[in-house]
């Protein structure tokens, strides 16, 4: 069936970077948007950024914006997020969503991102 993999997480030093990737299989229909979560322990799983619509319409968290970057590949099935300057309150499991219509949303199973000295 539908599948959405993260992978690209991983343990960085405050200021440094990571690229996410979500591969999306299994799935032959029209994706009207992407986006990328994230949650920590005992936190409400936050929005950090969307991408939608033909022409790839992208939309920021404040708390991301200018440092992180959402973009796709339709052509190989895949979403990314490229985050730089990454700060120690990035620290959490990153999720992938895709919305296909009113029944069509799927998750994936997360990635963590942890950045500490």
């Amino acid at each position: 069936q539908v599948q959405l993999v993260e992978s690209g997480g991983g343990s960085v030093q405050p200021g440094g970077s990571l690229r996410l990737s979500c591969a999306v299989s299994g799935f032959t229909g029209t994706i009207y948007a992407m986006s990328w979560h994230r949650q920590t322990p005992g936190e409400e799983r936050e929005l950090v950024a969307t991408i939608a619509g033909a022409g790839g319409t992208t939309n920021y968290a404040d708390s991301v914006k200018g440092r992180f970057t959402i973009s796709r590949d339709n052509a190989k099935n895949t979403m990314y997020l490229q985050m730089n300057d990454l700060k120690r309150e990035d620290t959490a499991v990153y999720y992938c969503y895709a919305f296909s219509g009113r029944t069509g949303n799927y998750w994936g199973r997360g990635t963590q991102v942890t950045v500490s000295s």
